[in-house]
């Protein structure tokens, strides 16, 4: 049997090769072989897993081009499953869906490559235990300070545990080089873990605090708990890359693993291009150091792509067990859906709806599943956030992937065609999005001195509604033709979405925005639209409101810095004063 950490099985008997069709390699059973074992194809050695095991043939979804495969060439079980190496060097890399380096690989990776060459470096590792103490597993022995902004820490592994028979002095170690030995099992700087296979904590915990992206119609209106799973759909255009970008450059998190995953290459070459350019608001140097990119583009192998969300989510779990929150970015999951559809007609499985196999709902539960809010083997706090993309063919909201990931994610931020071609962005539609962390946050925010926080946001999203609401009976009888407060209910809806949600990513002050001024804006958009009611109430007619300049307002967002809240409310009260000296 596989051990937990992906330690290796004696390699079974060479198999023969039986039918190749695409990815799908069916092989001859020769006993010993598990699912999910990992096998060599082929003389060039083509890695693949093991997917079905049916009578005497073997089902094998290979992860490389298959062309020039053959039936009667062999294939070699390796006697352990699908694995990657977390360790160190994984801060600031480049990796292809099977966490493959592809810094310094060339243009493509060499066939049958199962890892890449890349130079050898020592890491500087610091013990934090002492010879004869007893440790316990997901206990941090030793760390290495140079992998990055947040460091690395060598922990015991999971079933590990016993007092410390040796542990390396402080100095430098390779990946593979012993750190420590516990129990009589040597613990090694860098280790192997099955992607399929979620690492163990010690419970899972709820989160009251909300992850800030930065992005104001997030953090306003549908805030998402640290932890918790966020699906992204939307049609062609309407900027999910860009919000993912965004997010990916700007929220709280401690590690940032960015799953391209079939996406084109150039939308991957601008992502690595900017992270490596971006200075890291948080530690001053880049912010490619503290993330980690899995670049499987649309021009790589397929099944690969299905690989890599488990990697991003492995990698992501292997930083939590530190203690750290770590936010996984999967663009986008309907290409991986795809890779599923593909194979599943390759194997002749039934198909369900639009050709996808029985089994997606279950395999979108399965992944979004692995995010969680954690305490730890080693008794720390840490999480992991998953924030996946989904593509719906002509922006249809109904489509399985689709509809099948709205019912297990906590958020939806639904992006709307009407909106982005309006150039209105993040084109997040207020009316189709949802948060459901927002009870457990209302009371985060209260426990930490905000008690206004729901409020606020409830009164936001009812301005948005009633301006929603008029939007149609302005476009069938005129704006003339509504009464005062109605009219000046149209109003306070422009001065939230231009003044509040709209957000501009080219900006160097508005592409980022606090929670302070955040609140500060959607204060003083709703204090000023009351204070327009109040004034068509008292006899002033609506059109000599609408007629007032409320730009300086409007603009409070790009003239004042990222967490200028008192430049805003400065605002606020200039247009408050102002309205003041309005008279019927």
């Amino acid at each position: 049997m596989t051990e937990s950490d992906g330690t290796r099985r004696p390699a079974r008997a060479v198999c023969r090769i039986l039918r190749v069709t695409g990815p799908l390699v069916e092989v001859e059973y020769t006993g010993g072989t598990a699912m999910y074992d990992l096998v060599s194809i082929g003389r060039a050695g083509l890695p693949g897993e093991v997917v079905a095991i049916s009578g005497d043939v073997v089902t094998v979804q290979a992860y490389e081009y298959t062309g020039g495969l053959a039936p009667g060439q062999t294939a070699t079980p390796q006697g352990r499953p699908l694995s990657v190496r977390l360790g160190p060097e994984l801060l600031g890399g480049i990796f292809d869906g099977l966490l493959r380096p592809l810094s310094g690989a060339g243009d493509w990776l060499r066939p049958g490559t199962w890892t890449a060459t890349v130079e050898e470096r020592a890491w500087t590792f610091s013990p934090l235990v002492a010879p004869g103490e007893e440790v316990s597993e997901g206990q941090a022995l030793g760390e290495i300070r140079d992998a990055g902004p947040t460091g690395v820490k060598v922990l015991v592994p999971p079933g590990c545990r016993g007092a410390v028979e040796r542990i390396a002095d402080t100095g430098k170690l390779t990946v593979d080089a012993v750190a420590a030995v516990v129990g009589g099992t040597e613990v090694t700087v860098g280790a192997l873990w099955p992607v399929r296979r979620p690492r163990p904590v010690r419970e899972r915990v709820d989160s009251h605090e909300a992850l800030n992206t930065g992005q104001r119609v997030v953090d306003l209106l549908f805030p998402v708990a640290r932890g918790s799973t966020v699906a992204v759909p939307g049609g062609f255009g309407t900027g999910k890359t860009m919000l993912l970008q965004q997010i990916a450059k700007w929220c709280d998190a401690d590690v940032i693993v960015y799953v391209g995953c079939g996406e084109r290459g150039n939308e991957m070459a601008d992502v690595i291009t900017e992270l490596a350019e971006l200075q890291d608001p948080r530690t001053g140097g880049r912010l490619a150091d503290r993330t980690v990119t899995i670049a499987n583009t649309s021009n790589m192998p397929m099944m690969a792509r299905e690989a890599s969300v488990y990697t991003g989510v492995t990698v992501a779990e292997y930083f939590r067990d530190m203690g750290l929150d770590v936010v996984v970015i999967a663009d986008s999951t309907s290409r991986w859906a795809e890779a599923l559809r593909e194979f599943a007609s390759r194997t002749g499985a039934l198909p369900a709806e639009e050709g996808y196999p029985a089994g997606l709902a279950s395999a979108i539960a399965a992944f979004y599943e692995r995010a969680a809010a954690v305490t730890t083997l080693g008794g720390d706090r840490g999480s992991v956030t998953v924030i996946g993309a989904v593509s719906p063919p002509g922006g249809d909201m109904t489509e399985p992937v689709t509809a099948h990931t709205e019912r297990f994610v906590r958020c939806l931020w639904t992006l709307d065609r009407d909106l982005a071609y309006a150039r209105h962005y993040p084109a997040v539609a207020w009316a189709g999005s949802f948060s459901r962390d927002v009870p457990v946050l209302a009371a985060g925010h209260r426990a930490a001195g905000d008690p206004g926080w729901e409020r606020r946001r409830e009164r936001v999203g009812a301005v948005l509604a009633e301006a929603d609401r008029l939007a149609d009976l302005v476009d069938l009888i005129g704006i003339a033709a509504l009464p005062a407060r109605e009219r000046i209910g149209v109003l306070a809806g422009r001065l939230v979405r231009e003044g509040v949600l709209q957000q501009s990513a080219l900006s160097e002050r508005d592409a980022y925005c606090g929670p302070e001024k955040t609140a500060a804006l959607a204060d003083a958009a709703l204090a000023v639209a009351e204070r327009c009611r109040e004034l068509v109430d008292s006899g002033v007619p609506a059109a000599s409101v609408e007629e007032i300049d409320f730009g300086p307002l409007l603009r409070a967002r790009e003239d004042t810095g990222p967490h200028d809240a008192d430049g805003v409310a400065a605002r606020r009260d200039a247009m408050l004063a102002r309205l003041g000296e309005v008279r019927s």
